[in-house]
């Protein structure tokens, strides 16, 4: 079994939780926030057998869009003027479990 992890941002959120369990998937979210912009954004957590990775994968890639964003110094005080950012897309983490139960 494998664990995906995928840090998305709010807008994406909810359309990957469709679209992953309309594919078979099963989903947890869980509310985060961002280190550089101090953005909200979400965790979501999804069981897989390594042989569906690469399709999961895909639903994450294919529902989590980047975008540029002008972050201005009251959004970040440490900016001296408005900086463009690229934000959105997702961070996803896969890693191998040792042990898996569904209670």
């Amino acid at each position: 079994m494998k664990l995906i992890a995928a840090i998305v941002q709010d807008e994406d959120a909810d359309g990957l939780l469709d679209a992953l369990m309309e594919t078979g998937f099963r989903a947890t979210k869980i509310q985060t926030t961002g280190g550089f912009l101090r953005g909200s954004s979400n965790l979501i957590l999804v069981g897989v057998e390594p042989e569906k990775v690469d399709q999961a994968l895909e639903v994450i890639r294919t529902h989590c869009q980047a975008r540029t964003q002008l972050v201005y110094p009251d959004d970040a005080p440490y900016l001296a003027s408005p900086l463009e950012v690229r934000i959105g897309g997702a961070i996803v983490f896969v890693w191998e479990l040792e042990r898996y139960e569904r209670l």
